[in-house]
């Protein structure tokens, strides 16, 4: 959640262990950030199953989660304040996720 702050949004950032695991940054898409953070931590040869992830803005819809479940992500922290926000509280309970909504966003551009 920290890092996410310092990156343009749409920021999504995989972590574990206090690690910095993969960053997608500076898309229109929020998903198509979580999918750049995907690859870049697979170029680094870094494993993301049962890591974390966090948006510095609200997930509008839920493909961002399924994106990071099909990553092998287990919880994700994010603002939250989307009018989506319980299609996007659903889609983790369906994928068995933790979801921890901050209140605070870090919308950078």
């Amino acid at each position: 959640w920290t890092v996410a702050q310092f990156v343009k949004s749409n920021a999504i950032v995989y972590t574990r262990d206090g690690a910095t695991l993969g960053i997608g940054a500076g898309q229109m898409s929020r998903v198509i950030s979580a999918r750049i953070a995907v690859i870049k931590a697979g170029e680094a040869g870094l494993d993301l199953p049962g890591a974390a992830m966090a948006s510095e803005a609200f997930l509008p819809f839920r493909d961002g989660v399924d994106a990071a479940a099909e990553a092998g992500i287990r919880a994700i922290v994010q603002p939250g304040g989307s009018i989506r926000d319980q299609e996007v509280i659903d889609a983790a309970d369906a994928h068995d996720m933790t979801m921890l909504f901050t209140g605070v966003r870090h919308f950078r551009h």
